[in-house]
């Protein structure tokens, strides 16, 4: 990642031809919000002098403490290349503070600074590559989303089939000219479903990379007349979309989950790792599925983790540890989908492998098996427990999980509680379609 100063991002604003300015952040949901300033701002708000009401975001403060500050990170500096170059539009991502000058503690990425700082403190970098899937749907005569695609292709087909290559292409064009190095890019199992892959950073640039991607991602199909989504199951019966997350520690320059003498050449740090996530799968699905949808695309026959195990040889289970070693050994977390906010979901996920390895919690034996033809029989035998089936569920585990709500910290783990709890009572006493299909003329 490029390393910029705000001298930097001032001589850049002016050698661009920058007249506008968006300071971007995302609520504890990851919905990306921002404030434009001109750039005659640019020095105040490089300063750390610009406020907005925090309590008009979802999940930050009430109206009485509302007086927040932006602090622009100069690293995320960029230009949209889909504006004009006269006049040209950049952003900045901001970090948020109190007015006393100390970190505010519901900002999301703040929270994955935490972890990432005790992480470092243990002497790790935490590397993460993300294959983020969504659907490429059209629009009504009035604008609105819908959930047609005349796309019939399937994973990785071509043109004619691929109606949305065209978009796709744009997509990585744009990924590309601000600054993500794409590796690949495809058409995904289902219908008007796609994938664009990027390279592995460290987790904050990561989670940021995230948050544009998807604002990149959005803002092309639009142009394209297109609506994309990242909600993980919007078509019953066939494949949701995920966003599995590669990860990795670095020490000393080094692969820690790499030991060319152990087992699988996979460390004690990995093994330990992976224990950590397994031992706090179930809550940390409230964070990284977190809507009620989520947990319609986390069900048997569409290739979505559904029960916590782990292999290196198939990808049924929740964590799969992928064929490459040396600096590319890496494990791969399934479950996540692209709904998530990014840095809640690499907070909780690196705190809870880092809990492994502070307390050398082991996996169980992995299993190689396709988890999803065993009987239950079977996977009690082998240990193997299943991933939450709701958000309520999921929610019930975050609520008795230390670990990941420390992660959390108190302010976003309650806030975010609050908000989980009234989603699942407003779908819960909702009558859907089904219901009336299924009931209206039996009873």
């Amino acid at each position: 990642m490029a390393q910029l100063s705000n001298d930097d991002v001032r001589s850049l604003a002016r050698d661009l031809g920058v007249k506008f300015i968006r300071l971007q952040f995302t609520d504890i949901f990851g919905v990306l919000k921002n404030v434009s300033i001109t750039v005659e701002q640019l020095d105040k708000a490089l300063d750390g002098e610009l406020m907005f009401d925090g309590s008009s975001i979802e999940g930050f403060v009430r109206i009485e403490e509302s007086d927040m500050y932006l602090r622009p990170d100069p690293n995320t500096f960029a230009v949209f290349p889909w504006r004009p170059r006269d006049g040209a539009v950049a952003r900045l991502i901001c970090d948020i503070y109190n007015p006393d000058g100390t970190p505010f503690a519901g900002d999301p990425r703040f929270v994955l600074r935490k972890a990432v700082a005790e992480a470092a403190e243990m002497g790790y970098t935490m590397n993460v590559g993300p294959e983020a899937e969504f659907f490429l749907f059209h629009v009504d005569n009035d604008g609105r989303p819908t959930t047609i695609t005349q796309d019939r292709a399937g994973y990785f087909d071509l043109t004619p089939v691929d109606l949305g290559e065209n978009a796709r292409r744009d997509m990585v064009l744009t990924l590309d000219q601000m600054g993500f190095e794409i590796e690949a890019s495809h058409h995904e199992v289902a219908p008007g479903q796609h994938e664009i892959d990027f390279k592995y950073s460290d987790a904050l640039d990561i989670a940021d990379k995230v948050v544009t991607f998807k604002f990149v991602v959005r803002t092309i199909a639009q142009r394209h007349g297109l609506h994309a989504t990242f909600m993980p199951k919007p078509v019953f019966g066939i494949a949701g979309s995920g966003m599995h997350l590669n990860q990795s520690l670095m020490k000393n320059g080094e692969n820690a989950f790499f030991d060319p003498g152990a087992d699988m050449q996979l460390s004690d740090i990995a093994m330990y790792y992976i224990g950590g996530l397994m031992k706090h799968a179930k809550a940390v699905s409230a964070i990284t599925n977190p809507t009620v949808n989520s947990y319609k695309r986390l069900v048997s026959g569409y290739e979505a983790p559904v029960y916590i195990a782990w292999s290196s040889r198939n990808r049924s289970p929740l964590i799969r540890v992928p064929a490459k070693r040396g600096m590319s050994t890496r494990i791969e977390l399934r479950s996540p989908d692209p709904s998530c906010n990014p840095y809640l979901a690499l907070a909780v996920s690196l705190k809870s492998g880092l809990d492994g390895i502070k307390n050398q919690i082991r996996p169980p034996r992995s299993c190689d098996r396709n988890i999803y033809e065993m009987t239950p029989e079977e996977r009690d035998a082998e240990g193997i427990g299943n991933l939450p089936t709701s958000l309520e569920e999921a929610m019930r585990e975050l609520n008795r999980d230390e670990v990941v709500k420390e992660a959390l910290g108190s302010h976003v783990h309650r806030r975010f509680t609050e908000a989980k709890e009234i989603e699942w009572h407003r779908y819960s006493t909702q009558v859907h379609p089904w219901e009336i299909e299924e009931y209206l003329s039996k009873y």
